[in-house]
């Protein structure tokens, strides 16, 4: 037997060799990749529905492959191009025989391929067509055949066949044709599309339109026979009219479907677009802009993020309108002035540290640090305010006086393990100015950091009072995308759940725009804890706003950095906010982490650990480490004389005759400008005649502060300019006595401000009363051209 194997394999070694070579030609003959040619990137919203596209490098509109085949589409496609498509092996021989004899003796062409072949001949870039090229073309489908399934090779079918112009694919013919997905093709638009390849120049409006209709009647006639439709749907089909001029495709999110671009070309990519939200997103930016251009603020980006996943919803880069003024520039990743959107991770640090309570007085007076003169959006200053309602109401002094109190470098810190990875420089560059927008940082970054902390909160009270190790990550656009946020564990990762909770009651008091203020009153209004940015100069207008499931990001501005007046947080971004929140579904407010909360009593005046000296307490639940914060210093027991009117000391009042007495007092600078806004406050009684002042401080300069260099303005032929002093004294009725240098410059009662022209240069100003009590403080006075360094 092998012997016989042997002679037969030596006789006809040729053959057999021939036959080995075509094989494995044969085996080999289909490239690696079938189709190389460059696709358009695709965007999808949550619902798989497409929200934007951008064109193929080689200037066609060719979506990625497709994922699977409308039924209806398949049908037509099949029953026009390749009834026996699915009992061929790639080419049909009784197809082939009938084109042959027809093409010999008839004057018009015909073709046999099946739709593999057609498969094959695109991807051979449609070759010139002659009886070698269908042989190669043969071979090849037969080796596709082996390769893929048939479903496969139809869906490289529909992705890959032309469709006029640059249309290349179904889902893209489908979109630009008709202006919706495939799969929600009708009969009549998907038998257009199964005979349009088959003469895609039949689709330019105005030609052949009767030609493309008698096809793809002669289509929908078939499929009634082969009762693959109904008799009405067939009418129905029949009636429906041939698509004309090409359709521009969905923009819904042109600034994410460009970064898309750049990080995924040529993918689809389906995201986590809400897209309904989106949709009324667009038009409330649409509707603000109009509203901004009129004081020719041109531009404003929208972010909204899924507390619980980080997923993005909602993706608004820049105006919605026009090209003009740098709309093409995706703002919610450029950097910018961070305003005063970081003040609420400083309360919170301030908090979680044990070195604040909320609701304790903080210092709001005219301050000089190093040279560095804060001041107050309003100009005005309160002498002390609870630290929760300097931040409600977004003061920069006290918040300038905390971030020193806290440590800068700490602090930094603190932003670096929130992950704003924009704030990069050593915290030197940025110096206190740091906490009312020395720093720059994104859209994403600061909503991303206010939604994290939102979900620091939700996950200790829903997870058995646990934190994880990673909350402050990045969000995803990316459908189904799983974030990593660590290992559950007791420490808190950045900030504590009661300092955070803490933080958004604070923030739920800040004042909304115009016509929300009583918003609480209303019960479709929901709850939000929100904090507005206004850069220096007035170029930048923030808004951020968590919700237990929402995080609303807003900025509006000029991305050329072109300041306007009027361009504040509440006024250019806020509106914007309140109108997203008013399309997102209801949300409550945040709930208490009670095991993140300890009760304090503390004084009402003072906010306080409350003292032996407090006559006025409260005890509420307050942050967890609130009980390192330090007992009431402005409760202190003062002593009088029986009248109550004077205070005495036993130097010159007898002892049994003294009266004891809890008094809420602050220091005299404190207390200037707390008196103004606090009618009910009351000064301590001063001390009777003859009785010593044990006080060290019963006056303060109001004006120049301690450092701070006075800038005189320069007047024309004159070279002395009017500067004014103010002082405060426990007692305004005492005569003040001012000198400049040895020099007498005047006496004040009741109001202590002095005005005196001067010249440029170092002085030492000094105030003594009647009773001899004398402060001085040294003075730089500068023109205003000079330099202050």
């Amino acid at each position: 037997m092998l012997l016989v194997l042997k002679k037969y394999l030596l006789k006809h070694r040729i053959k057999l060799s021939v036959l080995a070579v075509l094989f494995m030609v044969w085996l080999f003959c289909l490239p690696r990749e079938l189709f190389s040619t460059p696709t358009s990137t695709v965007v999808t919203s949550s619902d798989n529905v497409l929200l934007g596209a951008r064109i193929a490098d080689d200037g066609q509109w060719r979506f990625p492959k497709m994922d699977s085949i409308p039924e209806r589409f398949k049908q037509g496609v099949l029953l026009f191009e390749d009834e026996y498509y699915y009992q061929h092996p790639g080419f049909n021989p009784v197809s082939i025989f009938n084109a042959i004899k027809h093409n010999l003796s008839k004057d018009t062409r015909r073709g046999g391929s099946t739709i593999t072949q057609q498969v094959i001949r695109l991807s051979r870039k449609n070759k010139r067509r002659t009886y070698f090229e269908k042989v190669i073309e043969i071979f090849m489908a037969t080796r596709l055949e082996l390769k893929f399934s048939k479903e496969e090779i139809l869906k490289l079918y529909a992705t890959h066949t032309p469709y006029g112009g640059n249309v290349v694919g179904l889902e893209t013919a489908s979109w630009r044709y008709f202006g919706i997905p495939s799969h929600e093709l009708s009969w009549g638009q998907s038998a257009t599309l199964a005979v349009l390849p088959n003469a895609p120049s039949l689709i330019f409006p105005g030609r052949n339109e009767a030609l493309l209709l008698n096809k793809r009647n002669r289509l929908l006639d078939k499929l009634l026979v082969k009762e693959i439709i109904d008799q009405t749907t067939h009418e129905l089909a029949i009636a429906e009219p041939l698509p004309q001029k090409p359709l521009a495709l969905p923009n819904l999110t042109p600034h994410l479907t460009e970064r898309i671009k750049k990080e995924h070309p040529g993918k689809r990519i389906k995201t986590s677009i809400d897209r309904q939200l989106q949709l009324n997103a667009n038009s409330i930016a649409t509707a603000h802009y109009q509203r901004l251009k009129s004081n020719e603020i041109h531009n404003l980006a929208i972010l909204v993020l899924d507390v619980e996943t980080r997923d993005v919803l909602t993706y608004i880069g820049n105006s919605p309108v026009g090209n003009a003024n740098g709309n093409y520039v995706d703002i919610i990743t450029k950097d910018r002035s961070t305003g005063s959107t970081l003040k609420p991770f400083l309360f919170v640090s301030l908090l979680h540290e044990g070195q604040l309570l909320p609701n304790a007085l903080v210092k709001d007076v005219p301050t000089v640090i190093n040279g560095y003169n804060p001041k107050n959006f309003n100009k005005k200053y309160s002498g002390a305010i609870p630290a929760s309602r300097a931040l409600s109401r977004s003061l920069n002094v006290p918040a300038v006086r905390l971030l020193r109190s806290y440590g800068l470098q700490k602090f930094y810190n603190k932003l670096q393990k929130a992950n704003l990875k924009s704030i990069d420089k050593p915290a030197s560059h940025y110096g206190l100015a740091l906490i009312l927008g020395g720093a720059e940082s994104s859209l994403w970054d600061i909503t991303k950091t206010y939604a994290s902390s939102a979900s620091v909160l939700n996950y200790y009270i829903t997870n058995s009072s646990t934190y994880r190790s990673n909350e402050f990550v990045e969000p995803s656009y990316l459908f189904g995308f799983e974030q990593d946020f660590g290992v559950a564990q007791l420490e808190a990762p950045v900030f504590n759940a009661g300092a955070i909770y803490h933080m958004t009651k604070a923030l739920q008091e800040v004042n909304r725009p115009e016509g929300g203020e009583n918003w609480q009153f209303f019960n479709e209004s929901q709850p939000i804890a929100w904090k507005t940015g206004t850069s220096f100069g007035f170029k930048d207008a923030w808004a951020v706003g968590i919700t237990p499931k929402y995080a609303i990001g807003v900025w509006a501005g000029n991305a050329d950095g072109e300041g306007r007046p009027g361009l504040t947080g509440i006024t250019a971004a806020a509106p914007i906010l309140f109108d997203v929140l008013d399309v997102l579904p209801n949300s409550s407010s945040f709930k208490e982490p009670f095991d993140d909360l300890v009760a304090i009593e503390t004084c009402k005046k003072s906010g306080f650990i409350a003292s032996s000296y407090c006559d006025e307490t409260e005890t509420k639940l307050q942050p967890i480490n609130g009980t390192k914060t330090q007992q009431c210093p402005y409760h202190n027991q003062v002593v009088l004389d029986n009248s109550q009117k004077f205070r005495v000391n036993t130097a010159c009042y007898p002892l049994d005759d003294m009266v004891y007495k809890n008094w809420f007092s602050l220091p005299t600078g404190m207390e200037y400008y707390y008196a103004t806004a606090n009618t009910n406050y009351k000064s301590l009684p001063p001390y009777l005649d003859g009785c010593s002042t044990l006080e060290s401080q019963l006056m303060e300069f109001i004006y120049p502060k301690k450092n701070e260099v006075v800038l005189l303005p320069r007047t024309l032929g004159n070279t002395s300019s009017e500067v004014i002093f103010k002082l405060a004294h426990q007692r305004p009725e005492t005569a003040i006595h001012w000198y400049l240098d040895d020099t007498y410059i005047g006496s004040t009662t009741n109001i202590h401000e002095v005005l005196h022209a001067t010249k440029p240069g170092e002085y030492i100003l000094t105030a003594v009363d009647n009773d001899g009590n004398r402060i001085q403080q040294a003075l730089q006075l500068q023109m205003a051209s000079e330099s202050t360094n």
